[in-house]
């Protein structure tokens, strides 16, 4: 049974392993075809970029956010997804949350992120993500309660803030 665009597919998430890469890179480079498809650039030009700039964010990540959590996101087993966080006393940052565009639309994400937002309540701290601002995520991300706090055209920063967090500062 093929679950209908916004029903909820189960899903699970484990940790990263090296053997993921490949399938990872395919996740991270299906965040970029909307992009790059206006690039005049041919497909092995396309690949090389895409790889490169994969392993320099993944590079960066590693480097930036000691103790991060680098999860993968399972649907019936298989790779579908990437949920990268990084939890800190009074923050937890989703670095990066991305689904295959088959994944996309069925509730995952929205109920990744709900259970971080859960996290938050309980231990009284914000959540912070990054998002492009064309990425239609955005939209999922406000009516999860955040809003955006900062941006500099590219991508926006959006905050959630815990009910304790709001009521501290009234």
């Amino acid at each position: 049974m093929n679950p209908t665009p916004h029903s909820e597919a189960a899903f699970s998430l484990r940790p990263a392993q090296d053997a993921d890469a490949e399938a990872l890179f395919r996740v991270y480079a299906s965040t970029r075809t909307e992009e790059l498809a206006k690039v005049p650039w041919d497909d092995g030009r396309k690949d090389a970029f895409l790889r490169m700039q994969f392993e320099a964010q993944t590079r960066c990540y590693r480097s930036d956010y000691p103790g991060a959590v680098f999860d993968v996101i399972l649907v019936r087993g298989a790779i579908a997804g990437r949920l990268s966080v990084h939890r800190r006393a009074q923050e937890i940052r989703v670095m990066d949350i991305a689904l295959l565009p088959e994944h996309r639309r069925r509730g995952i994400g929205g109920r990744i992120l709900r259970g971080i937002l859960q996290e938050a309540e309980r231990d009284a701290k914000h959540v912070t993500i990054h998002v492009e601002s064309f990425n239609p995520a955005q939209h999922l991300y406000e009516r999860l309660g955040f809003q955006r706090v900062g941006s500099n055209g590219a991508h926006h920063l959006m905050e959630y803030r815990p009910a304790a967090l709001v009521e501290a500062r009234s």
